[in-house]
């Protein structure tokens, strides 16, 4: 069924400021129902979050009073959104295990939209991003077993594999290194930039968290790798934010900004088990149509442009959350020894990545390989969840027999 958010109005803008008692959502159990729920949850969030960001630095580059007045009670809605969308989360989840659950979000979603992307160099793009992602959900499970004596896979609930992808000390790369190539606005699919604006808020977040909550730790093996992962996230926001054309207008980015909402409220909406959750994404669905058509209106009126020709005649696929275990050991067999050169992509380690992981890395082993080693030392191996045999890449030992 196709929708095409442009063609309806949705609910009044002041009709849509909730108060306290309506946005007094309960959090989701975390034991119960489908596991991808979570996932949804956490990439809203994201995306609510990056959209009340964009919102503020337009305003602070927007000088007409009426515009401003606009993003301010838009942006208020945004905020109560949000607020309703992260309150849906476990109160009682500890930091680690929302750090399994972004990795594994960004692990699933990526190599979805990696496979609907229609670009070879954006496609390729994701597929370099998601392998890291990947071994850091390893790094973490690690960990997470270390201090909490506890398996991730009661986590990710047996959708997504936990075993080493890239290995993280291997992502420390030049900053030079991790700025892409941008897309054309005036060529590209829409598809694409959907796919970057969901990707980049995902990640930023991932990034935001880990810098908030790594210095909280008492656990000194724990301080340090989210302090290491958090710098390789630095690296990713770089990577997917260099993808937009810097040449998109103010307008433009509004515009693209409320679509990519009604798309993904639209798409989780029809993929959610969770009727109480289907219903929030129903709501909010319907509140960003009216977000969308105003911004539509704020473009023709200040950018003398139609919306209609940056966006599709309809909504694309929708995004699903699905397991992504053979694709993922396929990029595994393929692609583990990569690496960035400009912004192309290359095999061999050269000057400038060696001497960058000479600078970071130093003689010490660095706390993404400890992790691994101090779980070996007191557990006899590390700690792996794997559906579907051996780990694809033969250097790489064989996963020990559960212990739980």
């Amino acid at each position: 069924m196709s929708f095409n958010p442009l063609e309806h109005r949705g609910i009044p803008l002041e009709e849509q400021i909730r108060n306290w008692s309506e946005l007094d959502v309960a959090p989701i159990d975390p034991d119960l129902g489908d596991p991808y729920t979570k996932c949804r949850v956490l990439t809203l969030n994201s995306v609510e979050i990056q959209s009340i960001k964009c919102s503020h630095e337009f305003t602070r580059h927007c000088g007409d009073p009426e515009v401003r007045q606009h993003l301010s009670l838009v942006r208020y809605i945004e905020q109560q959104q949000q607020k309703v969308v992260a309150w849906l989360l476990p109160g009682q989840a500890s930091v680690l295990e929302t750090t399994i659950g972004h990795e594994q979000t960004a692990v699933d979603l990526t190599a979805w939209v990696a496979r609907m992307e229609p670009d070879p160099y954006l496609k390729q793009t994701f597929e370099f991003g998601v392998l890291e992602d990947f071994d850091h959900l390893y790094r973490y499970a690690n960990l997470y077993d270390l201090i909490e004596h506890r398996a991730a896979e009661k986590i990710v609930d047996g959708v997504t594999e936990v075993m080493p992808g890239r290995p993280t000390p291997m992502h420390h790369r030049h900053p030079y290194d991790n700025v892409r190539k941008p897309y054309d606005r005036n060529t590209v699919d829409p598809r694409s930039r959907l796919h970057a604006l969901t990707i980049l808020a995902a990640e930023e977040q991932v990034m935001t968290y880990y810098m908030e909550t790594g210095p909280h730790f008492m656990e000194p093996i724990a301080r340090q790798l989210y302090q290491e992962i958090s710098m390789v996230e630095e690296e990713h926001v770089t990577h997917y934010e260099t993808l937009l054309d810097p040449a998109e207008t103010w307008w433009e980015r509004l515009v693209l900004q409320e679509y990519n909402e009604c798309y993904l409220y639209y798409s989780f909406m029809l993929t959610e088990t969770d009727p109480r959750l289907k219903a929030i994404w129903e709501l909010h669905l319907n509140m960003e149509v009216e977000h969308l058509r105003l911004a539509c209106e704020l473009m023709r009126r200040h950018d003398d442009r139609d919306p209609h020709s940056l966006l599709p005649a309809e909504l694309p696929e929708p995004v699903t959350f699905e397991p992504q275990k053979a694709y993922l050991r396929e990029l595994l067999a393929t692609q583990l020894d990569l690496t960035t050169l400009g912004t192309g992509y290359v095999r061999e380690a050269h000057e400038r990545f060696e001497r960058m992981q000479a600078r970071v890395n130093g003689a010490e082993k660095p706390p993404s390989e400890r992790v691994v080693q101090e779980h070996t030392a007191l557990y006899g191996s590390d700690y792996r969840f794997e559906t579907e045999g051996t780990h694809p890449v033969e250097r790489l030992r064989e996963v020990p027999k559960e212990r739980r």
